[in-house]
């Protein structure tokens, strides 16, 4: 998915200060709540987990219409 280089660079922020992303199952939501202040919609944020995912620099797990991503330790190096 084609994103703006700014929301990737928001969600790779807070992602590694944190070091774990949450995102409820909702594509339709405007902002993710976390990244509110720089306007980053819920579904880059899912689609960017998705993809790192995908390389295995994620662990994901779902439970009760929440997303929750662990970086691993691929994904730190």
């Amino acid at each position: 998915m084609l994103m703006p280089k700014k929301n990737q660079i928001a969600i790779c922020e807070l992602l590694f200060k944190e070091g774990v992303m949450v995102a409820k199952n909702d594509v339709h939501m405007s902002k993710h709540p976390e990244l509110a202040d720089k306007n980053v919609p819920n579904l880059h944020v899912m689609k960017a987990m998705q993809s790192l995912k995908s390389q295995d620099y994620m662990k994901e797990q779902f439970s009760w219409r929440q997303f929750y991503w662990n970086v691993t330790n691929e994904g730190v190096q």
